[in-house]
């Protein structure tokens, strides 16, 4: 990086940090030439991680070296030009921030961008960078994907090392990549991938009704549209299955048992020693974290394996399980909380399969609903990262919402 290169504006309020010199690349590798934004809650040396939080950013040491995944970055030659806004501690996915503001959706700007990965999402949808870092616990990838209109990832859990990230929960905690196109998410998670490997796109797509049919009737409709577009433009074939036996409840019930319980081991101390002043809807999901039950955290490994041997029935090797990414299109910003409450509990019980399980997910912009941005999932089997990335770089010829 030279202190000749251009910085676009940041029109979107996507940064906390930014759009500056923050980190400089290799000057070579797959990322040369390209900048982007890392989300608050990763070491950027020299500088402090606010994870959402004003307490928490005064109290942060000035970083001496990089997270693992921004450090592969760098290597790969990108530059950094920004911190990205998250929500408090990424306990959220609504992508609203009492302290610092809501970031800009620039695809729906009467409307929430989903969190907790806000200020990547922003940054990338407005055409600020063309890949931002993010984390994915409970969908904090993939929702923004959708609400947004861009391409996101969640990786194999485990798979991309998070070495200098603030964890939420470990047992789901992943690496994220978001991007405005295919060929950028493919380009920009190569790197991260410890022996990545090139694979083929996705043979065949499997539809899992029951799991579609926990979105609103017309973002269904919308997502089913896309699959018909997406296999005639692979060419491969689509097969249609009701991939839970009833067990969807069961999962998010599993899910929402062992989250708070991680949640509350990971930050209660601090909590309990600093009391932040929270937003509305982020104290109260703390509040109940530290009343969570230890002895229900086990369900969420009985859900796993329940899981994982249904993709083994349903998806063959080299498929892909679809659905909708959330369960419609991104709420209104005045909404009533209750109802974003609602559509948030609905679209946790799709975004917790891949979460569960710690499979990889993908959101494509392949739909919309009343001209507002809506992703289809894309999930495949543990490991099968470098197959999602070649489906979603495969999607650059089809008409996509943009």
């Amino acid at each position: 990086m030279t202190d000749k290169l251009e910085l676009a504006p940041d029109h979107s309020r996507a940064l906390r940090i930014g759009p500056a010199h923050v980190a400089r690349g290799s000057g070579s590798g797959a990322l040369a030439g390209s900048q982007t934004v890392i989300k608050d809650l990763f070491r950027v040396a020299g500088h402090r991680i606010g994870a959402g939080n004003p307490v928490w950013l005064e109290q942060a040491p000035v970083q001496t070296a990089n997270a693992w995944a921004v450090q592969q970055w760098l290597d790969a030659g990108a530059d950094v030009i920004g911190i990205a806004h998250t929500d408090e501690l990424a306990l959220s996915l609504s992508g609203t921030n009492v302290h610092y503001g809501t970031p800009l959706n620039t695809k729906a700007p009467d409307r929430i961008p989903g969190g907790s990965s806000s200020g990547s999402a922003a940054a990338v949808a407005a055409g600020l960078v063309p890949y931002a870092m993010a984390t994915d616990t409970g969908g904090s990838t993939r929702v923004p994907a959708s609400y947004c209109g861009i391409f996101g990832i969640r990786t194999t859990h485990g798979r991309v090392p998070v070495d200098g990230l603030v964890p939420l929960a470990p047992r789901f905690d992943t690496v994220g990549v978001l991007a405005s196109s295919g060929a950028w998410l493919a380009r920009a998670t190569g790197p991260l991938l410890p022996d990545y490997a090139a694979k083929p796109a996705a043979r065949c797509l499997v539809v899992a009704t029951d799991v579609l049919a926990l979105a609103d009737r017309d973002a269904a409709d919308a997502v089913d549209d896309a699959v018909k577009a997406v296999a005639k433009h692979l060419d491969i074939e689509t097969v249609r299955t009701s991939f839970a036996d009833g067990r969807l409840q069961e999962w998010k019930d599993a899910f929402l048992a062992r989250q708070p319980v991680e949640v509350w081991k990971t930050h209660g101390e601090w909590i309990e020693g600093n009391k932040p002043k929270f937003g509305p809807g982020i104290g109260l999901r703390f509040e109940m974290a530290s009343k969570a039950d230890p002895a229900r955290a086990n369900l969420a490994d009985m859900a796993a394996e329940q899981i994982l041997a249904a993709l083994e029935k349903h998806v063959p090797p080299g498929g892909v399980l679809a659905f909708a990414t959330a369960s419609g299109a991104a709420p209104k910003l005045e909404l009533p909380a209750a109802e974003k409450q609602s559509l948030r509990d609905r679209t946790i019980a799709m975004t917790c399969i891949a979460g569960l399980a710690g499979v990889p997910a993908v959101s494509v912009p392949a739909a919309s609903v009343a001209g507002l941005p809506l992703g289809l999932c894309l999930l495949a089997r543990r490991g099968e990262d470098e197959m999602l990335l070649a489906t979603a770089a495969a999607l650059e010829g089809i008409e996509l919402m943009r």
